[in-house]
């Protein structure tokens, strides 16, 4: 009995269907939304310019946590975005404040990413 139920709690059945799904949703942002694709092409940039000063292991960790972040803060404003727009097509305050909200999210999340590119790369390139 036990067997079965910490079998039936742990099993892997359908985690590559929820692969294929999240694939799916951000190959989606990729092809149809123009942000997304510079945020990753930046990031790739970015990451490659980490490896060319060969920044330390410390530093690379940190450059691809902040690069994540841009990434899921602007997944999470499309998300929200689509979301509030298949509510009304009418000017509602609200979703105009949720809509604005998560593009702040955004902002802050790059405020941060240029900080932290600039602690990691200034004196690489300019010394």
């Amino acid at each position: 009995m036990t067997r079965r139920v910490f079998r039936h709690i742990f099993r892997f059945q359908g985690w590559q269907e929820s692969i294929k799904i999240a694939v799916r949703g951000i190959l989606y942002l990729f092809l149809y939304h123009r942000n997304m694709r510079i945020i990753f092409m930046l990031g790739i940039f970015t990451f490659l310019l980490g490896l060319y000063f060969q920044l330390r292991g410390i530093e690379l960790v940190a450059l691809c946590i902040t690069i994540t972040l841009v990434f899921m803060a602007e997944i999470f404003n499309t998300a929200i975005e689509m979301l509030m727009d298949s509510i009304t097509i009418k000017y509602h305050m609200r979703i105009k404040l949720v809509k604005d909200i998560a593009a702040g999210v955004v902002v802050l999340t790059c405020l941060n990413a240029i900080a932290v590119g600039y602690v990691l790369f200034v004196r690489k390139i300019f010394m």
